[in-house]
């Protein structure tokens, strides 16, 4: 299977990655590990986008396909996988769905965790860290619904919303329910 998981800052995305990635016997691929690894073994991706990190920019659409390119290309992926992270803009969208294309495999799902966004603030403010003031995790929201609004109308006929409010169990269960074919293939 070969999902895209969005949704906004908090909703709960990464663990959910790691637990459907578990379930569906696919790797998690998250754009925030993938420059932390290229970074780390100073790749030429890795130290193009530590060039913009260190400035505090956002790192440019090509530098991260590369990455996620790179990526899918291993052996583990070429069955599925989990993308966490990416495209969050709708250029990404169109690489991801180029390689995807040459490949010969489509996305079979893209599940938009939602949760509203009262609950989101106070689920990042109880994390406690200095950089999650009110103000930055609201002005967060609001860039996430800005970049993300085009991709959810991109990706509507293959898109699966998720009400990511309860227990990780629950909100598993209700990820699992909107896949299509899930039982049959996480068996």
């Amino acid at each position: 299977m070969r999902l895209v998981l969005i949704g906004p800052p908090g909703v709960g995305k990464g663990t959910q990655a790691a637990v459907l990635s578990r379930r569906l016997g696919v790797p998690h691929i998250s754009t925030g590990d993938l420059f932390r690894e290229h970074v780390a073994r100073r790749t030429p991706l890795g130290r193009d986008a530590q060039r913009y990190l260190d400035t505090g920019e956002l790192v440019p659409d090509h530098v991260t396909g590369g990455m996620v390119r790179d990526r899918l290309a291993h052996p583990d992926a070429r069955h599925g996988f989990l993308l966490d992270g990416f495209p969050r803009t709708l250029p990404q969208a169109r690489e991801l769905a180029a390689v995807l294309g040459a490949a010969g495999s489509p996305l079979d799902a893209v599940l938009e965790f939602t949760a509203p966004e009262e609950a989101v603030v106070a689920r990042l403010l109880g994390r406690g860290r200095p950089d999650d003031t009110e103000d930055v995790i609201r002005h967060r929201q609001r860039v996430y619904r800005q970049q993300t609004a085009p991709l959810l109308a991109h990706y509507s006929a293959i898109l699966l919303t998720v009400d990511a409010v309860g227990p990780v169990e629950d909100v598993t269960a209700r990820a699992l329910a909107v896949l299509p074919d899930v039982e049959r293939r996480a068996g």
